[in-house]
């Protein structure tokens, strides 16, 4: 082993990533070299504040963004350049991922609840579903109410469809009351005791008779 402090390249490091404010995919950093291969693989060089940058063409579709991203990157790690590629922008990437995970926890819930043998667990469920702050329940009812929220700024849909927009209210009110239902429900069951599991029953053991005292003769 050689003594002495790495070398790190960190000219020579690119990243591949969205713009959040314009859409853009944009490419920074790398060498002449990865300038050339990103161009070849779609990508336009563009002027900026801190020097030339590569970016896709405007008017691209979302899907048609990642597959030129995730392509270019491609090229550009056999070439043997440094690339970081945004999860985000990777076409090769499993889809909907996070749907299925969030699918797979709420399966996951129904079979605990389903198990339970004992109050404690079936609070331990509860707090999953209405817990005030990353409680499911909760979560839904934020994304309702943002979603209210962004018709209510509309004034055409609201002008034309107020009935819709105001039901959508609504219902952010009786997710609120329903999660207070069930976290009411869950302390309930929290300061309950321990009830036994199906299947057994409690049992006294049973006192042996003393055997009889020897009678003297």
């Amino acid at each position: 082993m050689k003594n002495g402090e790495p070398y790190f390249w960190v000219l020579e490091y690119l990243t591949v990533t969205k713009d959040p404010r314009t859409g853009l995919v944009v490419a920074i950093g790398g060498t002449e070299q990865a300038a050339d291969t990103l161009q070849r693989t779609g990508f336009v060089n563009h002027p900026g504040p801190r020097g030339d940058y590569h970016r896709l063409p405007h008017g691209l579709a979302t899907e048609e963004q990642r597959l030129k991203a995730t392509a270019a990157s491609h090229v550009l790690l056999a070439a043997g350049h440094s690339v970081h590629l945004d999860p985000a922008l990777n076409a090769l990437a499993t889809p909907d991922r996070d749907r299925e995970a969030a699918l797979r926890h709420l399966a996951q819930l129904v079979e605990r609840a389903s198990d339970a043998t004992s109050s404690r667990e079936v609070a331990e469920v509860l707090t999953a579903v209405a817990a005030p702050t990353m409680g499911l329940l909760t979560l839904v009812r934020e994304v309702v109410l943002t979603a209210w929220t962004a018709l209510a700024a509309d004034t055409d849909t609201l002008r034309a469809e107020p009935e819709p927009v105001a039901q959508l209210a609504d219902s952010t009110e009786v997710l609120l009351r329903t999660a207070h239902r069930i976290l009411l429900a869950r302390n309930h069951l929290a300061r309950t005791p321990e009830r036994t599991a199906p299947g057994t029953t409690a049992t006294t053991p049973v006192e042996q008779p003393s055997a009889p005292a020897a009678r003297r003769r």
